[in-house]
């Protein structure tokens, strides 16, 4: 009995799905070992009264309760650290894609040394993290701070301003106070300082495939180089500011060296992630951490998916 054509491209077919299978195989357990497993495992311990020792010991069968978020949602921390973070997040990926995004079109057109000036902008962001928030902390000391001397000598400061001690600090202007988070804004500034560099590779590189043509043809008739950039170059650019948007909310949303190292989440400075690590630290309660953890996983998903929604109702493609 002979086979048919099509029972030995089946045949076939079937031989490359089994190569295939046998090929991602060990990407696929490497995933379920280091992503999947311990995803499982947090979700379950937030289920389960567990303290910090008994975690080399705990059993995956202990039994089920909903104390750990009963006891995340009593405390008016969650609310306070929830809403502190969101004002970090927002701050910080709107000033580091503006910083990126103004460094980017300054190295636009070719000068002498835009090379060294291109990769001068890389260090905040391929510098240890220690290193750059043990800077600022110098910088910004109120005994030995080059920012307090400078501002007290040229600017007339009458006292040195603890920038990453201070909570709160009241700023009067034309006879109005307005209430100024000190150490969160300082936070703020190093973040987006310390990530513009990411923003500026992508948009640079966006900036070098558009066309000059469009642009010049605008100032031959008559717009100015704002409204060249506001309705030629902008529109063009989006996609790529939405995107960086997306990825630079994630990762502020769990940031947690940065400020931790910059003010150790004092001052009005305690984001999600430092309450988190409180929770397992300090109270040495693993539950309780874990809960929190699965609510800001929560929080960060259903935020993405009300931008993703509003992206794709503008019909912007990323």
């Amino acid at each position: 009995m002979t086979s048919t054509p099509t029972s030995r491209r089946r045949t076939l077919s079937q031989r490359d799905a089994r190569t295939g299978i046998l090929l991602m195989s060990p990407t696929l357990f490497i995933v379920l070992a280091v992503v999947v497993l311990p995803l499982v495992w947090s979700i379950l311990i937030a289920f389960q009264q567990l303290r910090l020792l008994e975690i080399g010991t705990a059993s995956p069968f202990r039994p089920l309760t909903t104390a750990n978020f009963e006891r995340v949602f009593a405390s008016g921390e969650l609310w306070v650290s929830l809403g502190t973070t969101f004002v970090y997040t927002a701050g910080s990926v709107l000033l580091s894609i503006t910083l990126g995004l103004i460094a980017a079109i300054a190295v636009r057109k070719p000068f002498r040394g835009r090379t060294f000036v291109r990769a001068a902008f890389l260090l905040p962001y391929v510098a240890p993290v220690v290193a750059v928030t043990f800077v600022w902390r110098t910088m910004l000391s109120p005994q030995f701070g080059i920012v307090n001397e400078a501002g007290q000598s040229v600017f007339g400061w009458a006292q040195p301003i603890p920038f990453l001690s201070e909570a709160q600090r009241t700023l009067e202007v034309l006879g109005a106070e307005f209430p100024i988070p000190t150490a969160l804004m300082t936070a703020i500034a190093f973040e987006g300082w310390r990530y513009f560099p990411f923003a500026f590779l992508f948009l640079m590189a966006r900036l070098e495939a558009l066309s000059a043509e469009t642009e010049e043809a605008a100032l031959v008739d008559g717009a100015t180089p704002l409204q060249s950039f506001r309705y030629i170059v902008l529109p063009q650019l989006m996609p790529v500011i939405a995107l960086l948007a997306i990825l630079r909310t994630i990762w502020t949303f769990n940031e947690f060296d940065d400020i931790f190292l910059l003010t150790g989440g004092a001052a009005g400075t305690g984001v999600a992630s430092v309450r988190v690590y409180e929770f397992l630290t300090v109270q040495r309660n693993v539950g309780a951490a874990s809960a929190q953890s699965l609510i800001l996983s929560l929080v960060l998903i259903v935020m993405l998916a009300l931008y993703m929604a509003l992206l794709r109702k503008r019909g912007e493609r990323l």
